[in-house]
């Protein structure tokens, strides 16, 4: 469809007296609330189900080890499953798919419950949490509807790309807090149980919202978006990202405990709904290789206060500070996937951008752990840096042209 015809329709379902606040106005897009709502509950147990595992897990059998393995086991089949599903949700649609792969989640969320409860073999435990990689993207499917009520509309689409960065550093922020509180004042299965309830719960009420959603293309069996030009080093540079959050947080787990990061995923928020606020950029890739070269001299900060400064308030700060610039790197790399991913194909695209930045995380995770046990805490800010700056590296190879 063209951006001519696109525009007249979507001018006829905007209220003319649009609030002047882009985010009044994005949410004034007719079925806008009601998705949102449902992708809201969704959402929240992303940042609950890991945490919760490991209390439930580690409680049990009293292994760390045993329960990192577990949720390590179901971050790999979730990179290895996530863009199937995503590609059946391009070729069937979202409430077809969606539903049926959160049910299926959903059981092995409570199967993992039922074998850790009853002292089921370890092996069930591997096989229960794997079964929750079916797990369907909803931020990707959140991102899908914005992209088809405002095609041709950058500015809206800029604004909903970090209005839904805004919300993935919220959940993240919230859900763990939300688990540990429900197992600690509960019992230890009380974080994976209202987790499997709010996801499926979310997920109904999402696909629910059928007016919103966007058609499929009948018909269509094109090849997989890494074929597309510019898509392969926009991962390895999503790869490189995830490694920076990683990294910073097994680091900062280490040198000052769990809580600081809450500071660095509130800049975040706080940058990503003032980000979408500002002009979006004509040349998307350009935009891209300023935010990442923000984000590497902004790494660089922890790494200073935790070399120079015992003080944890001036660690916080510079945390503080850091975070400022990984959401608007995230919202223009997630605009970049939009641009360079053919529209049928969308889903998919941003899936394997989100699986890319998991396998990014459990890398700088594992790299992070390493220094800091070698090397210190730290030094072990020093791997963040070093992320950010391979991945500002990559995109001034691969996207200048974007």
């Amino acid at each position: 469809m063209s951006h001519e015809t696109a525009t007249p329709a979507l001018a006829s379902t905007t209220p003319r007296t649009a609030p002047s606040n882009p985010y009044l106005r994005l949410l004034a897009t007719p079925g806008a609330r009601a998705f949102t709502a449902g992708n809201l509950l969704a959402r929240l147990p992303m940042g609950m189900f890991s945490v919760s595992a490991v209390i439930m897990i580690a409680g049990s059998h009293g292994s760390y080890a045993l329960a990192g393995a577990v949720t390590a086991t179901g971050l790999a089949a979730t990179a290895v499953v996530a863009p199937w599903t995503a590609r059946l949700v391009d070729r069937y649609g979202q409430a077809r798919i969606a539903v049926p792969a959160t049910a299926v989640a959903v059981l092995g969320s409570l199967t993992l419950v039922l074998c850790v409860h009853y002292d089921a073999p370890v092996w069930t435990l591997f096989a229960a949490y794997a079964a929750t990689a079916t797990t369907p993207n909803t931020g990707g499917m959140s991102r899908a509807r914005w992209a088809h009520l405002h095609r041709g509309d950058r500015a809206a689409l800029h604004t909903a790309n970090s209005f839904e960065q805004a919300v993935d550093e919220l959940c993240f922020m919230l859900g763990p807090v939300l688990a540990a509180s429900l197992c600690g004042a509960l019992f230890p299965e009380a974080g994976t149980l209202t987790g499997a309830v709010l996801l499926m719960t979310g997920v109904l009420l999402f696909a629910a919202q059928r007016a919103t959603e966007p058609p499929v293309a009948v018909g269509t069996r094109a090849p997989s978006p890494l074929r597309t030009r510019g898509v392969p080093a926009l991962l390895t540079v999503f790869l490189a990202t995830g490694a920076v959050f990683g990294a910073m947080e097994v680091v900062s787990i280490a040198h000052a405990g769990g809580a600081i990061l809450a500071l660095q995923a509130g800049g975040s928020c706080a940058a990503g709904l003032l980000y979408g606020s500002l002009r979006p950029a004509v040349r998307v890739g350009r935009r891209l290789l300023l935010c990442l070269t923000g984000m590497t001299a902004l790494m660089s900060l922890p790494l200073v206060a935790a070399a120079t400064s015992d003080s944890l308030l001036v660690l916080a700060g510079c945390l503080l500070l850091a975070g400022a610039a990984t959401a608007p790197t995230m919202v223009t790399g997630m605009t970049l996937i939009q641009r360079l991913t053919p529209q049928a194909q969308l889903n998919e695209g941003m899936t394997l951008a989100v699986t890319a930045l998991l396998g990014g995380i459990a890398a700088g995770s594992a790299v992070g752990g390493w220094t800091v046990e070698h090397a210190g805490t730290a030094t072990g800010y020093a791997v963040p840096m070093c992320a950010a700056a391979l991945a500002l590296a990559v995109a001034a190879m691969g996207t200048r042209r974007a």
